[in-house]
């Protein structure tokens, strides 16, 4: 673990409870995930802040491999008549594309390149070579990379900057149906990342037509509530049917003898993951990490007096030796800073459980035991630290995401009529109400009170009255929140 930057400014000014916005600022620079860069609308992830999204990029990875997927990379650069293929795609993004302006020697007539706002486009362009037989089906990619998109909003670190990291995937499929289940599969494991990884619960479905991914049949998504009232769409599977393989010409000869069209999937998620734990976990004095993606999960401290300090820090060393194999553990030795202050500084930097070693810890043969997340500290015997440590850190993981599933269920309100609605969004919550299917009353509640259509849940509440704006007769149940 590479060592932190000492940040003098002593704790956070700001308090979760009231400038939101400056608050989630503040800790994500402070516990030294991030910082703004030179460029404007860009970031720097710090040390700290990759290693989160390197334990977040481990799991998916090992989880996709298990299924057959593979990684692949693909260029950044994307020819401007790529883009143009799929009409209703290259018109979804046609706002925040950045184009090389100017390239050497570019001849008369020759494309413009784009700086990938997302691969689709220049991957099928390979896909259309690769594939010619239902025997090159399935074909289960996915790609690692870095994407642009010109924002012209303000900045807000991992959750809108112009350049951010992400994965996507991209597969090809004999028929609809091997499709629809890639879609469910990439989903259903997006939606377990979330809540078993992140301890952050999720809301699942497909989003409207207005809302889906441009280019795609239809988008399905997992959406999570921010403690501002903001949703935040932490990562979407969209099944786009033959909308890219027609104009990218991805055919195949079926078991039939039959030339057709193959069906395709695209997913993704990005680093604003990140962002999703500081603002869902943290508090006043920081951030809060869940146990299975610290980078570190335990931190030892050592109470030091000069006279007993050798044995002191041999015991800690100890400790360190003995824990290291099952847990990720920083043993903090450093003798310019008193206790209280690392006490500070590794709450500070969200390490989900603090152990405190000292003369008359080691007289006694034990160990005291403090979490994060709660400020509980129990004393334990030496003998059973190992197994204390592994307890006490799946009842912080396990604590983390009761407390966040209890908020974002008492944020979920109903509203029947569009008074209740308003009040609602007002309030900072989550609304379900009825819908009635159109786009343009869709449109309309947006414009009166900045809310979308997060999700038409998969199971949900069949839609019974009139819908909460315009009165017409409900086809669906959704859900509403303001987004980032």
């Amino acid at each position: 673990m590479p060592k932190q930057e000492r940040d003098d400014t002593k704790g956070i000014k700001n308090k979760k409870a009231g400038d939101f916005p400056e608050w989630y600022a503040e800790i994500v620079q402070k516990a030294g995930l991030a910082d703004y860069a030179p460029i404007a609308g860009c970031m720097v992830i710090k040390p700290y802040g990759y290693a989160i999204w390197e334990n977040i990029k481990k799991w998916f990875d090992s989880r996709i491999k298990e299924t057959g997927h593979r990684n692949a990379y693909f260029p950044l650069f994307i020819p401007e008549s790529f883009l143009k293929k799929e009409a209703e795609h290259f018109s979804g993004f046609t706002p925040e594309v950045a184009f090389i302006d100017k390239k050497e020697e570019t001849e008369a007539g020759e494309d413009r390149y784009a700086l990938r706002p997302t691969s689709e486009t220049i991957i099928y362009d390979s896909y259309s070579k690769w594939i010619r037989s239902w025997r090159d089906l399935p074909l289960l990619l996915n790609q690692w990379c870095n994407i642009v998109r010109w924002e012209t909003k303000a900045t807000k670190l991992f959750l809108r900057t112009r350049e951010f990291l992400w994965q996507e995937g991209h597969t090809v499929h004999r028929t609809e149906k091997e499709a629809d289940r890639e879609v469910m599969y990439i989903l259903n494991l997006y939606k377990e990342l979330a809540e078993t990884l992140l301890a952050i619960p999720v809301i699942t479905g497909k989003k409207t037509e207005n809302e889906k991914f441009a280019g795609a049949l239809y988008t399905t998504s997992i959406e999570a509530l921010m403690p501002d009232g903001k949703a935040l769409q932490m990562g979407t599977s969209h099944n786009l049917g033959q909308n890219f393989s027609k104009p990218f010409n991805i055919k195949f000869k079926d078991r039939d003898e039959k030339e057709k069209y193959a069906w395709q999937t695209s997913w993704g998620f990005s680093t604003r993951l990140i962002g999703a734990i500081a603002m869902v976990h943290g508090d006043d004095r920081g951030l809060v990490l869940p146990p299975r993606i610290a980078p570190i999960q335990i931190v030892i401290i050592p109470i030091i007096f000069e006279k007993n300090k050798s044995r002191v820090l041999a015991e800690g060393e100890k400790i360190r030796k003995e824990l290291e194999g099952d847990f990720s553990v920083e043993f903090d030795r450093r003798d310019e800073y008193s206790p209280g202050w690392k006490f500070n500084e590794w709450e500070m930097l969200g390490v989900p459980l603090r152990i405190e070693i000292g003369p008359a810890d080691i007289k006694k043969k034990q160990a005291v035991l403090v979490r994060r997340d709660t400020g509980e500290k129990k004393t334990i015997k030496r003998n059973q630290l190992k197994k204390e440590a592994e307890k006490m850190l799946e009842a912080v993981q396990k604590n983390l995401f009761r407390k966040a599933k209890k908020f974002l269920t008492d944020s979920t309100v109903s509203a029947k009529t569009f008074e209740e609605f308003k009040e609602a969004i007002e309030n900072k919550k989550m609304v379900k109400a009825n819908w009635c299917g159109d786009s343009g009353c869709e449109e309309s509640i947006k414009e009166e009170t900045a809310a979308t259509i997060r999700v038409i849940p998969f199971r949900g509440e069949k839609a019974k009255g009139k819908c909460v704006h315009c009165a017409a007769k409900a086809k669906h149940v959704v859900y509403f929140a303001r987004q980032y």
